[in-house]
This record gives structure tokens, C-alpha cells and sequence, in this order.
């Protein structure tokens, strides 16, 4: 079983913000699976679901980003999971704005939701996948920008969102190492 996280914040006014893409990859990969509704258990909305005769439990924390690992540890501790079947999905300052990228394991580089994660569990060995967001402008706090709407290069989330549900699913199928390959091959623009 595979456990695939999009980090978020869970009330309406986060939705369409910047920290809320990993929630709307999850949200994606639901309605292209024609998964049933989720349910609340575990601190997040989980939704189980098979894709390709393997089994998924597709996770949005409801604990808030800053105390994400508190909802993935007790999903992990329930459900008896191997961290290689991990993959968090989150937003990330660093890349440019719409691109994706997944990573074998890693800091928390500065995401408090990841450094959340990565105390809970007790290590930093698990999967994750990057979506760009770009720096914010001079004078705007980072805590600030990843809470605004992503308004500007409104263009690049639909086919973002695209890119990072498909990397997901390849993650599943064929391996992270395969997924990697296919995913990460170009940094500078959104493909």
C-alpha cells in the first residue's frame, strides 16, 4: 500500500493559496480515479483507492501544515507502512513558479509542514514531490506569500497540478527512481 500526502491547510480561505497545492494534487488525483468521497480518520481526510492493481490511500492533513507529521504518523503507525511507499507532495519557494520535482529524501528546507514529517517520524527517508512556487517579491514575508492566492501565472497551475498528479501515479507504477526520470527532466518551465 502507498501513502500519498498533500500538505495544505484545511479551512476554505487556505484553498486557492500557494501552501495548498499538495491538497490540490490530492484533490486531482481523486477526481481522475473516480475515487469515492474521503473520510475523516487519522487527523486528515484519507480516501483509499486502487490505480493499476496496487493500493492507495491518498492523505490531506486536517491538523494545519505547521503540525503536518502529527496526521502522516499516525497514519503510518496504523496502516503498518513502509517509508519507501511515501510520498509528500508540497510547495516549495526554491523552484520556479509550475515546475515539479521529486526528491528521494531530504530536509525539511525550511517547509515547516515537511519539518513537521520529518520529526514525527524520525527521519528525513521518504519521497517527495516539489512544486514550484517561485521567491516572493522584496518586502513580502515568505510566511505571507505562501498564504496568498496564487494569482500571477494563473497558467502554470492547471498544467502543474497535471504534470505532479501524473508523477505521482508513475511513483506508484513504476518506482520513484522511474518517475524521477520522467519527471525531473526540466526545471524551467512547467512541459
Amino acid at each position: 500500500m502507498f501513502l500519498i500526502v498533500g500538505l495544505g491547510n484545511p479551512k476554505k480561505q487556505y484553498a486557492n493559496t500557494r501552501h495548498n497545492l499538495g491538497f490540490r494534487v490530492v484533490e486531482m488525483l481523486a477526481s481522475r480515479l473516480k475515487s469515492n468521497p474521503p473520510v475523516s480518520r487519522h487527523r486528515s481526510l484519507l480516501t483509499e483507492i486502487e490505480y493499476t492493481g496496487k493500493k492507495m490511500i491518498l492523505a490531506q492533513p486536517l491538523t494545519y501544515m505547521n503540525r503536518s507529521g502529527l496526521a502522516v504518523q499516525e497514519i503510518v503507525s496504523n496502516y503498518r507502512l513502509d517509508l519507501d511507499r511515501i510520498l509528500i507532495i508540497y510547495d516549495d519557494l526554491d523552484l520556479p513558479p509550475g515546475t515539479i520535482r521529486l526528491r528521494k529524501k531530504g530536509g525539511g528546507g525550511g517547509h515547516r509542514g515537511v519539518q513537521s514529517i520529518i520529526e514525527a517520524l524520525g527521519t528525513e527517508e521518504f519521497s517527495r514531490l516539489k512544486i514550484g512556487i517561485g521567491k516572493p517579491p522584496p518586502g513580502l514575508e515568505p510566511s505571507e506569500y505562501v498564504l496568498q492566492p496564487w494569482l500571477e501565472d494563473q497558467d502554470l497551475i492547471g498544467p502543474a497540478l497535471l504534470k505532479a498528479s501524473g508523477a505521482v501515479l508513475s511513483f506508484v507504477t513504476d518506482g520513484l527512481e522511474t518517475a524521477m526520470n520522467n519527471y525531473n527532466r526540466d526545471l524551467s518551465s512547467p512541459q
